[in-house]
């Protein structure tokens, strides 16, 4: 017996013939008739045939996806998500086997709590080590990086993971995995494959498209819509509580015409993930994480596409209040410990049931004759003067210190006035979120998107992502893109990966304005510890004490200056005297085409 290895059954360079493709090749055209327009890509030893594919795409870049590449996994991953959110459509992420996979890190949860549909692909290490095949092992890193199952690394946060086994089938296999990315609840979905197998030797060939729409959710039942619909009726305090609704840009609209039918309806958000509901309606109650008063006292409580309406352990709903749960995933699947007390739930999808509920109160006799009268328009007045008065409390809370100094609020409420009205702020608060959403109080559709998820540094590739969709968008239509605000609070910053994103908007034209929340360091973690120890040791500590404070402070913009090669820029405001200044300043240079930081020190509490 030879102890040679078997001749090649590849060659050991791409056919020539103008019927066969590679792998990669057919995987890149799947992406792109799929509606991937972009790749977020982050390459090594894995990638030799998707360079080759990506070279040759480079020919005919009508029908090949725009390849944007990203020093780091985590921004990379951001991008595309931001991308995704804003647009609906999904993107898609290249990574270098388990190491490029694992660096993806909090990214990968951020896309699946935040429900952004994105492909992740990585290459795995070569399957074959003596030539036996194009692609077989080269490289000392080849065995090192060869796991047991790499598709685990993130399989548990993915709407589906698997790994290609062949190139016959890869369009097949790219638009299944699509599909499940796109259908509710959308995610991150996640493809592997050997270097052997992307340098297979394929026939061409398409697939009709019209064949892999995603899942399409249904409507309400009618006995639902009779059900809900009377006890939104004849509800002395009806409230609506949502998180992700608003990722469907029609239901903001849509949630205004129900609560200007069935008047004295308030409509809660409690994911803040996007805008659900304009803060210039009277039923808008703001944006609060599962702990606000209206829960408590509310008598019909419709959940509508949320993860978590309220917080137990804070806040509870009347014990005879009628809830209803409906939800594109109302038994949260990927949750192990998830329950609500509610006495029906639906899986439907969120517009077409408000639609069927506006509609039912409309037009049911019954139902009208109990939305109308002296009663209904004293609610409708009683919840008009405190939507008023609620937004006179915000304004006074957010002045400025006597001191010189500000607070996130009034920062926030100077950027509202002073930022373009269709600014889409990407936001990444953490404590301070709450004070971001009450004094920008968005209006738009789409205009307000927040990480959904609890892996910081989201905002930075978020924020890039963003922006490039509305480039994109106003390019179809011979305009210019929307302008971006990312506001992140100090150490998120840090997490983001600021080398890495100031780089990227340098390199390919994307600039945002950041907006540095600097209060010295991490609260979030003295937050969590006063919830559970009140009065622990840990209450009376000071930050250095129990490790949260960045003493001394990073220069912030600096960092970011830095990674864009001096062509940024960068500010610092420490009193409210500079405010309006630098801000117009750091406003009128990214409305120019470059990226702005802006460092603000921000006092606590306001």
């Amino acid at each position: 017996m030879s102890s040679q290895p078997p001749p090649l059954t590849q060659p050991t360079s791409s056919s020539t013939s103008p019927d066969m493709y590679t792998t990669s090749s057919a995987f890149f055209e799947a992406l792109f008739s799929a509606g991937v327009s972009h790749v977020f890509v982050n390459l090594g030893s894995d990638h030799p045939s998707i360079i080759e594919a990506m070279v040759r795409g480079k020919n005919d870049p009508a029908s090949f996806p725009r390849i944007i590449t990203c020093p780091n996994e985590m921004v990379a991953m951001s991008m595309a998500d931001g991308y995704a959110r804003l647009t609906g459509q999904p993107q898609a992420v290249i990574v270098h086997v388990d190491v490029g996979t694992q660096g993806l890190g909090a990214a990968v949860h951020n896309s699946s709590a935040g429900r952004a549909p994105v492909l992740v692909f990585a290459g795995i290490s070569p399957i074959t080590i003596e030539g036996e095949l194009r692609g077989s092992r080269t490289e000392y890193i080849h065995w090192i990086q060869d796991v047991p199952d790499q598709k685990q690394i993130v399989g548990q946060y993915c709407r589906y993971a698997a790994e290609l086994k062949t190139g016959v089938n890869v369009k097949q296999m790219v638009n299944r995995a699509l599909q499940f990315a796109r259908s509710q609840p959308q995610g991150p979905v996640y493809l592997c494959g050997s270097r052997e197998v992307m340098e297979m030797e394929i026939p061409k060939y398409e697939l009709n498209q019209a064949h892999w729409k995603p899942v399409e959710l249904g409507a309400l039942s009618k006995g639902a819509v009779q059900e809900m619909a009377g006890a939104l009726a004849g509800a002395k305090k009806p409230l609506v509580v949502t998180g992700y609704a608003g990722r469907n840009h029609a239901i903001p609209q849509a949630l205004v015409e129900l609560a200007n039918t069935v008047k004295g309806l308030r409509v809660l958000d409690t994911g803040g993930s996007d805008m659900c509901f304009p803060a210039d309606h009277p039923g808008w109650l703001g944006l609060r994480f599962g702990n606000d008063q209206s829960v408590a006292e509310a008598d019909v409580i419709l959940v509508l596409d949320c993860d978590v309406p309220w917080i137990p352990t804070q806040i509870k709903p009347n014990k005879e209040a009628r809830i209803f749960h409906v939800d594109v995933d109302p038994l949260k699947q990927v949750m192990p410990v998830f329950y609500l007390e509610a006495e029906a739930r639906y899986r439907a999808d969120p517009l077409t049931a408000v639609e069927q509920l506006t509609e039912k109160l409309k037009t049911d006799q019954e139902l009208k004759k109990q939305l109308e009268g002296e009663a209904r328009e004293k609610r409708w007045k009683e919840l008009v003067a405190q939507h008023k008065q609620k937004l006179e409390e915000i304004a006074e809370r957010a002045a400025p210190l006597e001191n010189g100094e500000y607070g996130t609020g009034h920062l926030c409420r100077r950027l509202r006035t002073l930022c373009p009205e269709d600014t889409v702020w990407a936001i990444e608060a953490v404590t301070n979120t709450l004070f971001v959403h009450d004094n920008l109080q968005p209006t738009l559709p789409g205009s307000w998107i927040n990480c959904g998820g609890g892996g910081l540094g989201w905002s930075g590739g978020g924020a890039l992502g963003i922006k490039l969709a509305t480039e994109v968008e106003a390019k179809t239509k011979g305009g210019k893109g929307k302008f971006v605000v990312q506001i992140v609070g100090d150490g998120t910053f840090l997490f983001s990966v600021p080398g890495s994103v100031y780089w990227i908007s340098k390199r390919y034209g994307i600039p945002v304005l950041t907006i540095v929340l600097n209060n010295k360091g991490w609260n979030a973690p003295r937050r969590s510890l006063l919830l559970v120890h009140p009065d622990g040791l840990g209450s009376k500590a000071s930050n250095e004490d129990i490790n949260i404070e960045f003493n001394p402070s990073p220069d912030y913009a600096g960092i970011a200056k830095a990674a864009a090669g001096g062509d940024l820029f960068a500010a610092r405001i420490d009193n409210t005297a500079d405010l309006d200044r630098v801000l117009k300043e750091a406003i009128a240079a990214v409305e120019g085409g470059q990226s702005a930081v802006v460092d603000c020190k921000v006092a606590m509490g306001s």
